[in-house]
């Protein structure tokens, strides 16, 4: 939106894209430094703006899906703690064997 309304501003003035031979001109891929204020504020004023439109998610689905997550990594946790410990056992016993004979 902001890009929008700087176009049509330039469009108003007379600026545009122009054929100028690059010296001294600026354009939108390097913009002045004295630009930065009204770029940040229009970066706050369109961040908040797309905020406004978002989805957000209930609060009974946001705990029911942090306890999916819960359950669903301490699943998998415990699936691993078995899995390495039995392979641990598995070679340690194959590394004992193998040392007698």
């Amino acid at each position: 939106m902001a890009e929008a309304l700087k176009v049509k501003d330039e469009a108003i003035r007379g600026g545009g894209s122009g054929s100028g031979n690059g010296s001294g001109s600026t354009t939108a891929a390097n913009p002045p430094l004295g630009g930065f204020p009204k770029r940040v504020t229009d970066y706050v004023h369109d961040v908040r703006a797309e905020m406004k439109k978002a989805n957000w998610p209930s609060r009974q689905d946001v705990i029911s899906t942090t306890v999916v997550v819960i359950v669903t990594v301490s699943f998998f946790g415990l699936y691993f703690l078995m899995t390495d410990t039995i392979a641990q056992k598995a070679l340690g016993w194959l590394i004992e064997f193998g040392k007698s004979h």
